[in-house]
């Protein structure tokens, strides 16, 4: 009993601190927001506490549904062509590259973090602007008669969200792999997999896991951006982040922008939850047939 005791002494101290913090910057601003949402914005701005759905139903409204499939469909594209793009390079990292180079090309994939994000964006700006660095080349090599719009649209935005996203989707993607036993691929091949079969009935499901939590790590910042959309896209690439913004900071509209953020919340929980999920059943199955 002692021993047994002692033990879950020492389990409450390292998870209580843990658990004081979640409480504390996670599940108390969560449920202020909550109870804000609710409220009222002043005439003159702030909140009044004259509770009602009336922010919900705003939220709901056709114009800001258009701001959500945007948001939704922009972190979708984003998640897709980061997976597309970091895949081939977390593999090369973790099968194909000399062990003694691979610290140094994982800290390639790293480096732009040492940066702050905000002067990144900018750099992208003095790359796409219509004087910037691709149009003066491209009009200087013949290749276009006059600049090209490459700025403020959804495409600059576009790229800007994979630039700042794309770490986040090779580093669990690489970890997946490092862990997948080699033999098993050529047991396939012993079996008369070709290597595009091989790859799409053995590596892929047994990275699955990394593919999951690669997509969570970018698609979530994706939904809640508003620096990129603001720099790089301008008034007609708005999403919900940078309405957000807005509420708070220009309007002040709390209870309205906390309703927003808060169905964005449940978005991103109810995302999680769904995750971890499909994640548990992927360990599970593969944990009972390898």
């Amino acid at each position: 009993m002692s021993q047994r005791h002692s033990r879950s002494s020492w389990k409450a101290a390292l998870l209580d601190p843990a658990l004081g913090w979640l409480l504390a910057f996670f599940l108390a601003p969560i449920a202020v927001m909550l109870v804000i949402s609710f409220a009222r914005r002043g005439t003159y701005g702030g909140i009044e506490w004259v509770f009602g759905v009336g922010n919900y139903v705003r939220a709901l409204a056709p114009d800001y549904l258009t701001i959500y499939v945007r948001t939704v469909l922009m972190a979708a594209a984003t998640t897709l062509i980061c997976l597309v793009m970091a895949y081939p390079a977390a593999y090369y990292i973790a099968l194909k590259a000399d062990p003694k180079w691979r610290s140094f090309y994982l800290l390639l994939a790293v480096v732009p973090f040492w940066t702050s994000f905000l002067i990144r964006t900018y750099a992208w700006i003095l790359l796409l602007r219509t004087e910037g660095l691709i149009n003066t080349m491209l009009v200087g090599m013949g290749l276009v008669s006059e600049p090209l719009k490459l700025l403020y649209c959804d495409s600059a935005v576009l790229m800007g969200l994979v630039y700042g996203e794309l770490p986040f989707m090779i580093l669990p993607l690489y970890s997946a792999l490092s862990r997948l036993d080699t033999g098993l691929l050529e047991a396939a091949e012993d079996l008369g997999a070709s290597p595009a079969q091989a790859f799409w009935t053995v590596t892929v499901p047994l990275t699955l896991p990394g593919i999951i939590v690669g997509t969570v790590f970018v698609f979530i910042p994706s939904l809640g951006a508003f620096v990129t959309p603001d720099l790089l896209g301008g008034s007609k690439s708005i999403m919900i982040g940078n309405r957000v913004q807005d509420l708070f900071a220009s309007v002040r509209d709390q209870p309205f922008g906390a309703a927003i953020s808060f169905l964005l919340t449940l978005i991103v929980l109810t995302m999680l939850v769904g995750a971890m999920r499909v994640k548990g059943r992927t360990d599970s199955l593969h944990g009972s047939t390898i």
